[in-house]
């Protein structure tokens, strides 16, 4: 089930980034007193009571600033505002109620989204609150008083933003469509794609980076099968400096990956596999989907016997920690094996929710351990004593053993390759969690 997105928006300098460390743990936003600071949108993975959501912290919005920083963070506001299951607006009670609160709030009631309005820097609840209270002229429901420096209020306004959550997650659930999210860089082609595979020019597609603004769904029905198609083109730009382009894609990226089963990578062969394209891909990784790798415009290449097995040689080697990931080459110009995009998924989707006997599991560890002696150190060495499934989307294996501390990454790789030899679970990650149970 994908994870509701939340986005932090509000003027610049009112503490986004701050309540954005708070909430994530770690300071992650860059914090500082001037204001329009935090020019990226940064992410994080956040648990409140067993609720796990993306958490976006944007730039601030200054509504009718000529200034370019300050224009540009308000695109990034209107982008979090598309991207956002749940909205935090935070607000300063120190500045007070100030004219842009205003029209900022007037753009968060206009986007129709859950908004959940805060009120920071309320160091002392009583000296603060009738301050707070001025606060619901902006009609956008009761304040939520917080201090993110301080962590005062934290849990109320968490416990706010999570009852907007349960509707959303429950009707994503009821779907069993197999969902299949297309990233990549602008301009490598992922409108293309889903116009081919529509077979009509249902989404824009010109040669300026970035025409896509939102994410669109497409239904395409094939062999009586209806697949959901989620794209995450570029977003128009009114700069072009590459970076901002960068961060706008990413948080776009995120939200697609996170409603996703299966997410389709796309590269341009005419480019060639980039930095930018394994952070895109990384994302599809951490969060567990199965994961296709299309080359695109494999037309436009001049190829020799060897082109496909050196660029194939190259993806492997930048994508190094998704070896796993299903390669095909196509060309959404002219057709090139795009029919088999279909049965790409199928397998795909059927890999990342594949499930093995414990029996079977714990043979092929047996076998395993045999074949290879487990690490010691300091002459004591690993017993792996049993191995289980838990859970699929994606297969996720516990293994018990005498000492965490033993288990080195290698060995566990190691036993994920020999689950990989018998069952294939190609295209999709194994995630392992090592448990400690103690000699009897």
């Amino acid at each position: 089930m994908s994870k509701p997105i939340v986005a932090i928006v509000g003027r610049p300098n009112v503490g986004k980034s701050t309540l954005f460390n708070a909430l994530a743990g770690e300071r992650i936003s860059i914090v500082q007193d001037t204001p329009g600071v935090t020019r990226d949108r940064i992410y994080a993975e956040v648990n409140w009571l067993n609720r796990d959501f993306t958490l976006i912290d944007t730039g601030g919005i200054e509504p009718e600033s000529k200034d370019i920083i300050l224009s540009q963070m308000r695109e990034q506001a209107e982008i979090a505002i598309a991207t956002a299951d749940v909205i935090i607006f935070i607000t300063d009670v120190r500045q007070g109620l100030v004219d842009s609160d205003a029209k900022v709030a007037d753009m968060l009631r206009r986007s129709k989204k859950p908004v959940v309005l805060v009120v920071n820097k309320v160091d002392s609840f009583e000296k603060f609150m009738p301050d707070v209270y001025e606060f619901y002229n902006l009609g956008i429901g009761d304040p939520v008083p917080i201090s993110a420096a301080s962590k005062l209020g934290l849990g109320d306004m968490l416990d706010e933003v999570t009852s907007h959550f349960n509707k959303e997650a429950m009707e994503a659930a009821e779907d069993e469509r197999p969902r299949i999210a297309i990233v990549g860089k602008p301009n490598v082609g992922k409108s293309s794609i889903i116009n081919k595979l529509l077979g009509e020019d249902r989404v824009i597609v010109s040669d300026i980076a970035g025409t896509t603004r939102d994410a669109v769904d497409t239904v395409i029905k094939h062999n009586g099968k209806e697949y959901v198609f989620i794209d995450t083109a570029g977003l128009r730009r009114k700069n072009k400096i590459k970076e901002e382009l960068e961060k706008y894609m990413i948080v776009r990226t995120v939200s697609a990956v996170e409603r996703a089963d299966v997410v389709i990578v796309v590269i341009d062969a005419k480019e060639g596999v980039t930095e930018q394209d394994a952070k895109i891909a990384g994302i599809a990784h951490e969060r567990g989907k199965g994961v296709i790798i299309a080359v695109n415009k494999w037309d436009a290449v001049e190829k020799d016997n060897k082109t496909m097995n050196k660029f194939a040689a190259d993806i492997r080697n930048t994508l190094s920690f998704m070896p796993y990931a299903e390669l095909m080459f196509i060309s959404a110009k002219t057709g090139q094996r795009m029919i088999k995009i279909y049965d790409m998924i199928d397998m795909v989707v059927e890999n990342h929710a594949l499930r093995v006997a414990t029996g079977v599991l714990n043979e092929i560890m047996s076998e395993a351990v045999a074949m290879q002696q487990p690490p010691s150190d300091k002459g004591k060495r690993l017993k792996l004593y049993y191995i289980t499934q838990v859970a699929v989307k994606p297969p996720t294996f516990v293994i018990f053993v005498n000492d965490k501390e033993l288990m080195h990454f290698s060995y566990t790789r190691y036993i994920e390759n020999r689950i990989r030899d018998a069952f294939g679970f190609k295209g999709t990650p194994l995630k392992f969690i090592i448990r400690e149970r103690k000699e009897k």
